[in-house]
């Protein structure tokens, strides 16, 4: 059942969600959107789901968004610089300056 992730924008609090197939919230990231980027600020993956690949999910699923949407990425959490590191294929999005 750890493969039944569903990643949804929850634009209202800011933040991607990523929630079971059973609808309970499973973690998430914050985040603060600018015109022309995004700045993910906090990512949290709730204590029992841990080790189950969900923030890695939310974190592809956000920074596709970001493509899609045309998004310079700033990684102000660990998690995502952490992320952007050993994830090159998203390089191109990070804003440096």
């Amino acid at each position: 059942m750890e493969n039944e992730i569903s990643v949804v924008d929850a634009k209202e609090r800011s933040r991607y969600e990523a929630v079971g197939p059973d609808g309970n919230l499973m973690g998430f990231v914050d985040y603060k959107l600018y015109p022309g980027a995004i700045t993910f600020l906090h990512a949290e993956t709730l204590p029992e789901f841990r080790g189950r690949g969900v923030a890695g999910t939310i974190a592809t699923k956000s920074l596709e968004d970001a493509r899609a949407l045309g998004l310079q990425v700033r990684p102000a959490c660990p998690f995502y610089q952490d992320f952007l590191a050993e994830h090159t294929e998203y390089a191109d999005l990070v804003k440096t300056a």
